[in-house]
């Protein structure tokens, strides 16, 4: 019975750490129900189908080896990680109860689970960014690589205990490990596919290409806004005692403070540029805010939480514009809103966390950029030239969803019998 505290707290912060994952896997529906509703109906199936796959390829490359990678028992460097297949045992009852620092206070598989599912959420950001052109398969074939290799290399840095983490580089839940590692991945991707026909004129003017439900795409958004509370509440990582559930009740405040700031802002700055309340970018903001927060949700008060979340809200409005600018195709705003609101959020850390620098800050952020960003782009080149990256023109004007998929997302209102 003298174990009996132990075993609780141990039973409780794994609890709470396995409804976080569910949490977070949550917001695989959430990415598909965003990018279904902001691309074409004639698109919507293969949008569908890709998230669906992704999220599977991810859970299983990434127990296979990827997680192996991102948290080596034997690394062989700072910079190099360790190689290994499968999991472990988990912990023995022996271990808990042995109580001490070195202890573990809560299940080993809960953390696999956990970790997996974020792998998923980094690939999910890479998919948007190039709806609506890129093959199926050939993105697919991307995602085993992401996951296995290059994501978990960049995770091992600073989650993994790697050179970022011994430099003393802060990213509390990933605004730069998570979301900015995933727009720099996109970004590979939408230089080698190229825009969507007719997204840019011969004159240089943008093309808005409305999406086919928004109704869809804002029940996305907050699908997206719900699952954060376990993104950035489980990188708590415990809840068992009185100053843990304090701190992620802070964080659910200040997580949901900055979503709504950013949301707010963002439609606000939009209604003062366009002189129209743009519903994508109120849809961007809520996300963005959601973004920047994620790197330190913890340490700010409410009322920075909420400044944080607002500024993310004008840096995607910003960032959309200028991308556009650049001939930088991105249907759904995905390097936006997990790009530049994550460089913004990694340091904004610094306002409330005295242990980042902004040497620190940036090199972590450089770092994490050139790696996923070379790599993804070396990857993308090889299956370019083996499998193709791009649909036909033909495939493009007719939709991907017949020639990907074979069926039509609303049938009922085509031509086909």
């Amino acid at each position: 019975m003298e174990n009996l505290p132990l075993e609780l707290a141990y039973a409780l912060d794994t609890f709470y750490f396995l409804m976080c994952t569910v949490l977070v896997m949550w917001m695989a529906a959430g990415f598909a129900m965003l990018e279904s509703g902001l691309v074409r109906s004639k698109n919507t199936v293969e949008i569908l189908n890709k998230n669906a796959l992704l999220y599977g390829i991810a859970c299983i490359v990434y127990l296979v080896v990827g997680y192996n990678v991102m948290y080596p028992a034997d690394p062989v460097s700072a910079y190099i990680p360790g190689f290994d297949f499968m999991l472990g045992d988990d912990n023995s009852t022996e271990s808990v109860v042995a109580g001490g620092d070195d202890a573990p206070y809560y299940s080993g598989m809960a953390d696999f689970i956990f970790q997996a599912v974020f792998a998923a959420a980094t690939m999910s950001i890479v998919s948007g960014a190039v709806a609506e052109r890129m093959r199926l398969w050939p993105f697919l074939t991307f995602a085993v690589f992401m996951v296995a290799f290059i994501y978990p290399v960049e995770g091992y840095w600073k989650w993994g205990g790697g050179f970022l983490d011994q430099l003393g580089f802060q990213d509390f839940a990933g605004s730069v490990v998570v979301h900015m590692a995933g727009a720099a991945a996109a970004l590979a991707a939408v230089i080698l596919v190229g825009p969507r026909k007719g997204k840019y004129s011969k004159d240089g003017k943008v093309q808005a290409i409305p999406g086919a439900n928004l109704p869809m795409a804002t029940l996305g958004m907050f699908i997206l806004w719900m699952g954060w509370f376990g993104f950035n509440g489980g990188s708590e990582l415990k809840i068992a005692n009185v100053e843990e559930a304090n701190a992620v009740a802070k964080i659910f405040v200040n997580t949901n403070a900055a979503a709504a700031a950013g949301m707010v802002v963002a439609a606000l700055f939009a209604r003062f540029m366009f002189g129209k309340t743009d519903l994508t970018m109120t849809i961007n903001g809520a996300l963005a805010g959601l973004v920047a927060i994620t790197a330190e949700p913890l340490a700010p008060s409410a009322g920075l939480a909420t400044f944080i979340g607002g500024v993310g809200g004008v840096v995607v409005v910003l960032s959309v514009l200028f991308l556009d600018k650049l001939k930088l195709d991105d249907p759904v705003g995905a390097i936006s809103v997990h790009g530049s609101a994550g460089i913004w959020g990694i340091f904004a850390v610094m306002f409330s966390n005295s242990d980042a620098t902004f040497t620190g800050q940036l090199i972590g952020t450089v770092a994490t950029f050139i790696w996923m960003f070379g790599a993804s782009f070396v990857v993308l080149l090889i299956i370019k030239a083996v499998m193709g990256l791009r649909v036909s023109d033909e495939e493009e004007m007719e939709g991907m969803d017949v020639y990907e998929c074979g069926m039509t997302a609303y049938p009922e209102f085509t031509n086909e019998k």
